[in-house]
């Protein structure tokens, strides 16, 4: 028997820690390669780690709620000799000459941005003949006479026979999910290192058009409760309570600081009579051209936003500072603030510009039930272009929203109520509400700011002009 150890690998994001959210595995376990055996929370989202061998776990090294630095141990596991052998540590495998140089110190990220220049070298592969490679990523089969040919990677070796291939457990646990083995993959990484990508190209690969599956129903929106924060036990008498600031929410306030003192805000206000918008929301929840979509008035604003933006194009737009450029968009990642137990991210719907009212309702239901359950992916919290923050659902009337880093504005969506309004010459009750929007001036000046935001307006009073300017 053999004591192996699984350290907190790096899971691709350019962070520096993680926090151990939850154990999964006790000692005395039997675990499997490609196992869940905790689940651990980075600056970015709640990531769950699979263990890349098999065997019995011998010691959890660290607590649930321990902050973790990348590298250290976390757990150790008793394996058989053969299985330890198939891998061995690089120190015993390579000469001392060819052990991997010590990483360059890496920078946390913001939310929303990519990843830091830092990368994590890996021992070097062992050379080996590489066998033909019939197809990328995929395992020969007969071709059609008609069909085009395969692409072929004649410079990328398949993985050598007897070596384990070389992957990060995110990855693992992916080709596993998939039930593509990882010794059929080619890999395209730096040193010979299997990707996300790899993956699921193989398992592309893999599938005949007689075996592809029908698209799985959207699941339901389940509301969950949003959770208290986690705070220390209150001592009786106590007159503070002092609250570790860590993960999502350590990041997300380093990110407002940076904004706030890098991008000068400007905030403009609006109300306005949105009482035929709440009617329409009502005519389409009774659609049976819409049955099962959730239709409610954030997703009407979402696209009373494209429109404007549409007629606007130069408010879609981000600040290039080393270049000193100013970069136009023309696609529209549109973030959407949420309030999670973990605290605030903003994850982005893709092209959310490319899609229609049905596209879209289904993408707002998936990215509100992926960020209550704490599964928001770090790539959908990237590259966003512009964000809805609604405040409204607190009872808020409007607010003075912070840009997210990166982007050109943010509109804050307030509490919709009933007000006395003067509607065709007479006081009446009408629906009304008041948006604020927050736009970076050195990319959008007074009028072009004004203009988007009254276009939004405009649709949300007469939302026909969704169609007539669309």
């Amino acid at each position: 028997m053999t004591i192996r150890e699984f350290k907190m690998p790096d899971v691709g994001e350019g962070l520096t820690e993680a926090e151990i959210l939850k154990w999964y595995v006790q000692p005395g376990d039997t675990v499997t390669d490609g196992q869940v055996v905790c689940e651990v929370e980075t600056a970015k989202a709640a990531v769950e780690l699979p263990i890349p061998f098999d065997g019995v776990v011998h010691a959890l090294l660290f607590e649930e709620g321990v902050t973790v630095d990348v590298g250290q141990v976390i757990i150790s596991v008793r394996t058989e000799g053969g299985d330890a052998a198939a891998e061995a540590p690089a120190a015993v495998a390579a000469p001392a000459a060819a052990e991997e140089a010590a990483p360059a110190a890496r920078q946390p990220v913001l939310v929303g941005y990519g990843v830091s220049e830092a990368s994590t070298k890996r021992r070097p592969r062992k050379a080996a003949p590489a066998p033909a490679v019939a197809a990328q990523n995929g395992t020969a089969a007969p071709v059609a006479p008609a069909a085009p040919a395969a692409p072929v990677l004649p410079a990328v070796p398949a993985q050598p026979a007897g070596e384990r291939p070389l992957a990060k457990p995110p990855v693992r646990k992916l080709a596993k999910d998939l039930g593509i083995d990882l010794a059929t993959v080619v890999p395209t990484g730096d040193g010979g290192v299997v990707t996300r990508e790899d993956v699921h190209a193989a398992a592309t690969a893999a599938i005949t058009p007689q075996a592809v599956p029908a698209a799985a129903p959207v699941a339901a929106e389940v509301p969950v409760p949003a959770a208290a924060a986690q705070a220390a036990p209150v001592e009786p008498g106590a007159r503070e309570t002092r609250i570790p600031v860590k993960g999502v929410r350590k990041v997300t306030a380093q990110a407002m600081v940076g904004s706030a003192f890098t991008a000068p805000h400007v905030t403009e206000f609006i109300t306005l009579d949105v009482t035929r918008t709440m009617k329409l929301v009502q005519e389409l929840k009774d659609d049976p051209d819409l049955a099962g979509l959730r239709i409610n008035p954030l997703l009407l604003i979402a696209k009373a936003v494209l429109v404007a933006i549409r007629r606007n194009p130069d408010v879609n737009a981000s600040w290039d500072e080393a270049a000193q450029e100013i970069v136009l968009k023309h696609y529209v990642n549109l973030g959407i603030a949420a309030a999670t137990p973990r605290g605030l991210i903003v994850p982005n719907i893709k092209d959310a510009h490319a899609k229609t009212l049905g596209e879209l309702s289904e993408s707002l239901s998936s990215l509100v039930a992926t960020a209550r359950d704490g599964k928001t992916s770090p790539a959908d919290m990237q590259n966003g272009t512009i964000t809805i923050t609604n405040v409204g659902v607190f009872g808020v009337d409007t607010g003075t929203p912070i840009l997210n880093p990166g982007e050109s504005a943010i509109l804050a969506v307030g509490a919709i109520k009933l007000q006395p309004w003067v509607h065709k010459g007479k006081v009446k009750p009408r629906q009304v509400t008041t948006l604020a929007l927050s736009f970076d001036h050195r990319l959008i000046d007074g009028e072009l700011g004004s203009k988007f935001l009254a276009d939004i307006a405009a649709v949300l009073e007469h939302p026909r002009r969704l169609i007539t300017w669309a």
